[in-house]
């Protein structure tokens, strides 16, 4: 059963001060599954007043208590997965097993964060005159606006949510409007595991009428945005007029290198598998496969084989590997992008249409001989769809890689340590994965260059963006 979401707001699930409410579709069926509540602007000033005064309590929190709370919001998650997972195919899509592998990601993120928030150490500067001590205190940045998209419902949220709250800090997440009900259930474990009211704030809505209340608000010390490069870039501009800081997981194109000397059956396996994976609305999924001459027709044949061999349906059947898209506009989108890629030269080697007319299901599609100025080439497709394309020498592929403006991850496959090391020092990007899929583990960095943003959302560099650095000269007396 689905349920409505409220908003939560200093410590209560409510509905909207309007009673406003959006209508929430179940993207197997484009059926209406529930009701949503849109905040307004008097929930915003609510919202706004509780985070204030939940900072002023977690902030004084000591993070061993932070951690143990934290740690307990980690085994409610993993308690609750099989009932939040459902929520979450129900509402985005993707296959329940993905859903539960989401969810467990998530209860990890908790737990290496609660850890971590136990070690946000200052250091002590050695002076230059006796009695003297310069200090180095880490301290937290303040109340955050935190903005996550639909794609992953709760693993976008945790890694800011966690990070956040193992700093100090208290935060307000616009959720994903599309896929609320999971994100809800993630704010759930954290309050049921003793995170004061206050602390976490969440809202739905207009994200437009949201951002551009939250951010020119005095009380917002920072903000993190995951979503679009386009709004990303506005929601920058924005807080940067206000002086906020920011952190920005945008967009990306990923590269996917295979050379000659590489197995192409492991590779295939790894790409297709990743490529595929939530439908392709992945932002580090793989989408220009280049491939070296060689081992190009054997490549293709083999990526071709593996799209076809996978079953497309509701992610609550037994079976699926692969669910609807998670909304109509992703169909729209879908069609635009092969229309537009066989009028320059593109060849469908599989897919390219729609299933049936309920739901949003596509085709595993697959794309070669796509001229460089084609849509798909330069803009993130963000769907199930790879495009193919040959490249003869290293220096070729490089600068095919390094041609977009993005720069989140790219990917490669080579027998020889030597290309790996330089495919690594010349491919202009945030993250590189060589020779598996090794990327968003909680404790790695996870954050992109260029047009893909800037800041982290993993490792020891997420939780430091949610700290100010406050420098301490002390002489005595």
């Amino acid at each position: 059963m689905y349920p409505d979401v409220n908003l939560f707001i200093d410590g209560a699930w409510t509905p909207s001060a309007s009673g406003k409410t959006l209508e929430v579709l179940n993207p197997a069926t484009g059926e209406p599954l529930g009701r949503l509540a849109h905040a307004g602007i008097a929930d915003l000033d609510r919202a706004l007043e509780a985070a204030q005064k939940g900072f002023d309590i977690w902030r004084k929190v000591s993070a061993n208590e932070r951690s143990k709370i934290m740690r307990k919001a980690a085994g409610l998650m993993r308690e609750r997965t099989d009932a939040i997972a459902r929520l979450m195919t129900m509402e985005q899509g993707k296959p329940l097993a993905e859903a539960k592998g989401e969810l467990g990601v998530a209860a990890d993120v908790i737990e290496w964060c609660a850890e971590e928030s136990r070690r946000t150490y200052g250091r002590v500067i050695p002076a230059r005159a006796e009695g003297v001590y310069q200090l180095v205190i880490k301290e937290p940045v303040g109340p955050v606006a935190c903005f996550t998209p639909w794609n992953f419902p709760v693993n976008q949220a945790v890694r800011k949510l966690s990070a956040g709250l193992a700093a100090g800090c208290s935060i307000i997440l616009k959720g994903p409007e599309e896929t609320p009900a999971s994100c809800a259930e993630l704010i759930r474990a954290y309050v049921d595991a003793g995170v004061p009211a206050g602390v976490l704030g969440l809202v739905f809505g207009v994200p437009s009428e949201i951002s551009e209340y939250l951010i020119p608000s005095p009380i917002i010390r920072k903000i993190s945005f995951t979503g679009s490069t386009a709004v990303g870039k506005h929601l920058a501009s924005l807080a940067g007029q206000h002086m906020k800081r920011v952190t920005m997981e945008l967009g990306g194109h990923a590269p996917a290198i295979v050379f000659d000397d590489a197995d192409v059956v492991y590779a295939t396996k790894i790409l297709a598998a990743n490529k595929f994976r939530n439908a392709g609305q992945v932002c580090v999924a793989p989408t220009r496969f280049l491939i070296q001459e060689k081992v190009y027709d054997q490549f293709v044949e083999t990526f071709v084989a593996a799209a076809r061999k996978l079953k497309v349906g509701d992610g609550l059947e037994a079976g699926t590997t692969m669910g609807p898209l998670a909304n109509a506009r992703r169909i729209t989108a879908m069609e635009g992008f092969i229309t537009d890629a066989v009028k320059h030269g593109g060849k469908v080697e599989t897919g390219g249409n729609r299933i049936g007319n309920k739901g949003y299901f596509f085709e595993p599609t697959v794309l070669t001989g796509v001229s460089k100025e084609a849509r798909v080439m330069n803009e993130e497709p963000f769907g199930p769809l790879a495009i193919i394309s040959p490249f003869s020498t290293f220096d070729e592929v490089v600068t095919e890689a390094n041609r977009l403006p993005f720069g989140l991850a790219a990917y490669a496959y080579t027998a020889s340590a030597k290309t790996a090391n330089a495919i690594a020092a010349q491919v202009e990007t945030g993250m590189m994965s060589i020779n598996h899929h090794g990327l968003a583990l909680p404790e790695v960095p996870f954050g992109g260059v260029k047009d893909s943003g800037y800041g982290s959302e993993g490792g020891l560099e997420a939780i430091e963006a949610y700290l100010n650095t406050k420098f301490v000269s002390q002489a005595g007396l």
